[in-house]
């Protein structure tokens, strides 16, 4: 299932916690595809605190709690990991991480408090929704198979990586318009893992980021850059996005398109692609700024020259996605969208 899909069962069932229809949520997927950050992100839109909790790190009795002797009885201490309501809040997002490659007793002590939502005289607050994340046998990760009763109260999601909702994650978290433009030429290498080859570094929405970050901090000295790159992503991706990176010298002035100026569109596949990633990174700023509308309607113009009109309109649905329905109430708008009408149809 796409991420876009995935959240937004992700927010539901974090919403259902008030009306008591809650049902615990299990991630599935290869390394990389960003469950876990699909956790946060809901935490954060809701402003609620997230409990991540390693499975794969602790000892049954870490979850169970340690007992101790009280008159003639024993009793537990739970845990402070644990949601408690006067210390973290009345809601929020309990997420078991990596439990797939918790061993099978640390597990069976996580059964009650998945589905009953209890341990003991423990209770998980009401307002608290239970998420949980994990590889699959077949990723070479450490993992352990999944027992069928505490497969059973899960409901079961795999994620799969999706470069429209990437590129609009990346727009938004101000990832490099360089990094997404080498992405929508070669959209095959957002994820590229063969588990059978074991790879160190290999291409993943994670990884990207890396490759952001590494852009951020080599990008002036172009042997580092191509070494940092297959550092992140693996050798032959790491070189394709050096060397794509390293030809947008070429790029026609972003300055003077956003002017209104009539500039050329580049004839090279690679440069429309950067071209087009670049405005959009552009119009995004714009409208952080306020000052969007002639920004947009310039763009709008400028897709209209593309050649190949498929390249227009994956800018203007990129633009569309980034920033919204402004770009409606532009006077270009309805011109470009004429010209392109038999595509989009």
């Amino acid at each position: 299932m796409r991420p876009a899909h995935i959240t937004t069962i992700l927010d539901q069932e974090f919403l259902s916690t008030r009306e008591g229809h809650h049902t615990p949520v299990m991630l599935w997927g290869p390394p990389g595809v960003g469950k876990s950050q699909m956790v946060a992100e809901v935490g954060c839109r809701h402003g609620v605190p997230v409990i991540d909790v390693r499975l794969s790190q602790m000892e049954p009795s870490d979850l169970r709690g340690i007992p101790f002797r009280s008159g003639e009885h024993v009793e537990w201490a739970v845990p402070a990991m644990l949601p408690d309501e006067a210390r973290h809040g009345a809601a929020g997002i309990l997420f078991l991480d990596e439990i797939t490659s918790a061993p099978p007793s640390v597990s069976a002590a996580a059964y009650q408090l998945i589905l009953d939502r209890r341990l003991g005289e423990y209770r998980v607050p009401p307002g608290w929704a239970i998420f949980a994340a994990g590889n699959r046998q077949g990723d070479r990760g450490v993992t352990y198979a999944m027992p069928a009763p505490l497969a059973n109260r899960f409901a079961h999601f795999e994620v799969e990586t999706h470069l429209d909702d990437w590129v609009l994650w990346a727009y938004q978290s101000g990832i490099d318009e360089r990094i997404i433009g080498f992405l929508r030429f070669r959209p095959e290498l957002l994820f590229d893992f063969d588990p059978t080859h074991n790879p160190i570094a290999f291409p993943s929405p994670r990884s990207w980021e890396f490759a952001h970050r590494a852009l951020k901090k080599f990008g002036q000295e172009h042997q580092l850059l191509i070494d940092a790159l297959q550092a992140c992503v693996g050798p032959a991706a790491g070189i394709e996005a050096a060397a794509f990176i390293r030809n947008l010298d070429q790029l026609p002035d972003l300055d003077a398109i956003l002017a209104g100026e009539v500039v050329a569109v580049p004839k090279e596949i690679d440069l429309q692609y950067a071209v087009a990633s670049s405005l959009v990174g552009r119009a995004v700023r714009a409208k952080a700024e306020g000052q969007g509308r002639p920004i947009y309607g310039a763009i709008l113009t400028y897709a209209g020259r593309f050649p190949d009109r498929e390249m227009g309109v994956m800018l203007v649905s990129d633009m569309h996605r980034a920033i919204g329905d402004e770009i409606f109430a532009c006077p270009e708008f309805m011109p470009w969208a004429k010209a392109v009408a038999e595509v989009m149809l």
